[in-house]
């Protein structure tokens, strides 16, 4: 090899060596670690795109409002990392007496945001409250003792919640809708899924209300008042099309006074109301017993605006020891709904199981 291409060969390597034409790494990604007595809102301020904000084990008394894309909030486990309201604030998030808002619009959602490993605890309303996202995750995350939704996500798409603890709420432990604004047509969420979930001791474990196109799964509900409910209306498009299945729903029969929109409730497994398209299927729904209109292991009841239930399939559950039955189809109006192999003693009408 001559000088001259020994000399070529060595200016090459510099040029690729100070990154000039090479695709950016990904070690150029931030952790930004907070400790106790720092604040995570500076924190998630800084941050960048791609970035971790990293909390330290200890009780941290804020609210956190993530507006960044692609950023991950990652606590050290949640009972480790706890996050409880702090002094008065003007934060927008703080004053709505949220605990974690992470916030987009329906023209620019806020895509990739994760949030991990941590409790919400004591909020006078949700412990965490998202809006306006597109491929939200939120796992491992505890919400205690808020004082409406625990983990709460409304005009997003594509979100996931996995392996979330829910307890004593008080509304529902994990809830997702179109919206709670405005009167709209079911949201088609693209495939949102709510699965493998502990939901303990809330008026409703899950609730989801006006929506299209997700998965509940393998989630555990008791304590509750209800365990599942799935709400509709008459607006277009209708709720539905959507899948509950291998859920262990168990003794949820607390009892909770009624409200401008519901009935008083207890001991109600899986509740449709005003869905069509829906599969109900391999749930385990035991020990749900109460004296409301939508006591029973799996109710059908007409919306509280009067929209039936059409063509949902309640098939392969395993439904006992409800009360004061097991399959309930208390909607007149409802049709093409169909029951088959289910396990069960009691069906309202009869000839259900």
């Amino acid at each position: 090899m001559t000088k001259r291409q020994m000399a070529y060969l060595a200016c090459t390597a510099a040029v690729m060596a100070s990154g000039l034409g090479a695709a950016p790494s990904a070690d150029h990604r931030t952790v930004h670690l907070v400790r106790p007595g720092e604040s995570i809102q500076k924190a998630v301020d800084t941050a960048r795109p791609g970035d971790t904000v990293l909390i330290s084990p200890g009780t941290y008394h804020e609210s956190v409002r993530i507006t960044v894309p692609d950023l991950t909030v990652r606590g050290s486990g949640a009972r480790r990392t706890v996050i409880e309201p702090g002094p008065a604030s003007a934060d927008v998030c703080a004053k709505a007496g949220n605990g974690i808002c992470v916030t987009g619009t329906d023209s620019a959602p806020l895509t990739g945001v994760t949030v991990r490993a941590l409790t919400v605890k004591g909020f006078a309303k949700q412990g965490l409250w998202a809006s306006g996202t597109d491929r939200l995750t939120v796992r491992g995350v505890t919400a205690e003792d808020n004082g409406q939704w625990g983990i709460a996500q409304e005009r997003s798409d594509r979100g996931v919640f996995r392996h979330n603890t829910a307890r004593g709420n008080g509304d529902a432990g994990l809830f997702v809708a179109n919206t709670v604004s405005a009167e709209e047509g079911a949201r088609d969420t693209r495939g949102t899924v709510i699965s493998d979930n502990r939901l303990v001791d809330n008026r409703i474990g899950i609730t989801v209300r006006r929506l299209r196109n997700l998965t509940v799964d393998h989630n555990e509900a008791t304590g509750n008042c209800a365990a599942v409910f799935v709400v509709g209306d008459e607006n277009k498009p209708p709720a539905g099309a959507l899948t509950v299945r291998r859920n262990y729903l168990h003794a949820n029969n607390r009892s909770c006074p009624k409200t401008p929109r519901l009935p008083a409730l207890q001991g109600s497994g899986i509740v449709l109301t005003g869905t069509e398209n829906s599969l109900v299927t391999k749930n385990w729904v035991v020990d749900n017993v109460g004296t409301s209109p939508l006591s029973g292991g799996i109710v059908l009841f007409k919306s509280f605006v009067g929209a039936a239930n059409r063509g949902n399939v309640i098939h392969d559950n395993v439904v006992l020891r409800n009360g004061p039955a097991d399959l309930a189809d208390r909607d007149p109006a409802g049709t093409d709904n169909v029951f088959r192999r289910n396990t069960c003693r009691v069906s309202q009408p009869a000839g259900r199981c």
